[in-house]
């Protein structure tokens, strides 16, 4: 992989399976691991422009950026998840349009 083109390709794929997870799932969880599969194609774009265009260590840095935002962004997903299934017995997304009744 010493092209841009190969990471691009590479980050495409992820990107799209990412979103479709998004859109085809109703399980919580199942949700919160395609919006993770999207930040990653983001960070991988982030280093290959890093590497290949701009010679820098910026992409690097917004790339460790996004993965500290995407462990906070996985832990809250994670703490409303388990809140869901303890007040409705499940996680179903569709089912769960109300904070509270």
């Amino acid at each position: 992989m010493d092209h841009l083109n190969s990471y691009l390709i590479l980050s495409a794929i992820l990107f799209s399976l990412g979103l479709y997870t998004v859109v085809t799932r109703r399980n919580a969880v199942a949700i919160l691991m395609g919006v993770e599969l999207i930040l990653n194609a983001a960070n991988i774009n982030f280093v290959a422009f890093s590497k290949f265009v701009t010679h820098n260590l910026d992409g690097h840095l917004i790339s460790v950026f996004i993965i500290m935002l995407a462990a906070a962004e996985a832990a809250v997903a994670l703490a409303i998840i388990l809140n869901l299934y303890n007040d409705r017995g499940h996680i179903n997304v569709d089912e769960a349009n109300a904070l509270k009744q």
